[in-house]
């Protein structure tokens, strides 16, 4: 057998050059930690690894969570609700300055109560918002950087399938963490509309105000298409939050809720359902094969002692606690130049978090900040997952340019954002303090 730093040297390098020529962030976590294993442990070890984590690790209450919040979302989309919400959002708001990119922030935040995922906010966006946007004359990289931005919100406002992987990758509360995000989830929203109103203020030739004069009755009306997704929130939510049933259930019955709301708006067809459940099928698959992936890399961290030691070297140099917040920030956003952020959590938790939570840092209050991190590398340069697909779903010629030249003032929102989470944490804790 060989020595844990020399295992841990051939396992990363082998994990670096794996991810270098395009193999698949969980495969690549799989097979160097079943590599790292055998070096350092034995076949046996390595074998009983392959042969238990991935059905001990799939064969979870909790984690059934996630495709059917996957579903849920899902089923939403097909729903049409998301149709429904810009409009609503666009008769109140569309009138202010920046109104139309405020109104697809407020939708995109509301979309997310329902989708849970970043990447299918920021998809159905672009193909509703941005043609809207450019054909008023706001200017495209604004509007496709407003979408980009704005579709993160679903990794903060609940229910968020990042947090339940964090959930589980730390052994806390899903409900705890799902309330934990709300809060700063709006802030978000608020804090991204008040730099749209800022921008159109001082920049009105990229952010005309809409001349369409809209009836008092006409925005009253509007509010009907919300129905669906105020019906799915306080369902999910407020069965959360009331202790009615925990975050699984919640899940299930948010599901059911948005089919049932497929059924009443008449929008349930054979093809559209198997492609509906399809495609949570397909979602949900590189999901788990990420976590299945992670957590055996995770064990051969933890079986070879590295973390323990690497966690105890870290804790011994007595730095300020907000040195090793600064430095987990650091690599979150450099990872995220690269991989996305549920391969980040998997990759950096099992190290940092015991680093962190060591030095008083509260792990609820940690997760949304983990998230968060999230949040802004999805729109990071180079490999700001949220800008391809905005570029890829583009209806409009777009180049990766425009957009993370749109993305910029959004990513110093978040920076100021984050800041506030930071030193003001009764922002996080105080909805998870009163579920206490």
């Amino acid at each position: 057998m060989l020595e844990s730093s020399t295992t841990g040297i051939i396992v990363l390098l082998t994990l670096f050059g794996m991810l270098g020529v395009g193999v698949h962030i969980g495969v690549s976590l799989g097979l160097c930690g079943i590599l790292g294993t055998y070096l350092a442990i034995g076949p046996d070890a390595a074998w009983a690894h392959l042969a238990t984590i991935p059905f001990s690790t799939t064969n979870s209450f909790t984690l059934a969570v996630i495709p059917l919040f996957i579903l849920m979302g899902s089923l939403a989309t097909q729903a049409g609700l998301t149709t429904d919400l810009y409009r609503a959002a666009y008769n109140w708001l569309g009138r202010l300055p920046g109104g139309l990119a405020m109104a697809t922030t407020l939708a995109s935040a509301a979309f997310g109560a329902a989708s849970g995922s970043t990447v299918v906010n920021a998809a159905v966006f672009t193909k509703i918002a941005l043609p809207e946007m450019t054909s008023f004359g706001y200017d495209k990289r604004l509007s496709a950087g407003c979408i980009a931005a704005s579709g993160t919100l679903a990794s903060l406002i609940p229910p968020s399938i990042i947090m339940v992987i964090y959930a589980i990758l730390t052994e806390q509360s899903v409900a705890l963490l799902l309330m934990a995000g709300l809060v700063p989830g709006l802030l978000s929203a608020a804090m991204y509309m008040g730099g749209i109103f800022a921008i159109a203020k001082l920049r009105p030739d990229m952010a005309p105000r809409s001349k369409v004069q809209i009836r008092w009755k006409e925005r009253v009306q509007s509010l009907k298409g919300v129905w669906g997704i105020a019906f799915l929130f306080l369902l999910v939510i407020g069965g959360i939050y009331s202790g009615f049933f925990v975050p699984t259930y919640a899940g299930a019955v948010g599901a059911f809720g948005a089919f049932l709301i497929v059924l009443a708006k008449r929008r349930l067809t054979p093809k559209t359902t198997i492609d509906t459940f399809k495609d949570a099928g397909v979602t949900t698959s590189v999901i788990f094969i990420i976590v299945i992936g992670g957590i055996i890399f995770a064990r051969y961290l933890t079986y070879t002692g590295l973390i323990a030691d690497l966690s105890g070297f870290l804790l011994s140099l007595e730095l300020n606690k907000y040195a090793y917040l600064f430095a987990f920030a650091a690599i979150y956003l450099v990872l995220g130049m690269l991989i996305d952020p549920i391969a980040i959590m998997v990759i950096t938790l099992p190290v940092m978090y015991p680093i962190l939570t060591g030095v008083g840092f509260d792990p609820i209050w940690l997760g949304v900040i983990a998230i968060k991190l999230a949040e802004v590398s999805l729109i990071t340069p180079p490999v700001g997952l949220n800008v391809y697909v905005v570029r890829s779903a583009s209806p409009i010629p777009l180049t990766l340019e425009d957009v993370f030249s749109g993305v910029m003032p959004f990513l110093i929102i978040d920076v100021i954002t984050l800041l506030l989470l930071i030193f003001i944490p009764e922002i996080t804790l105080a909805l998870p303090n009163l579920m206490k």
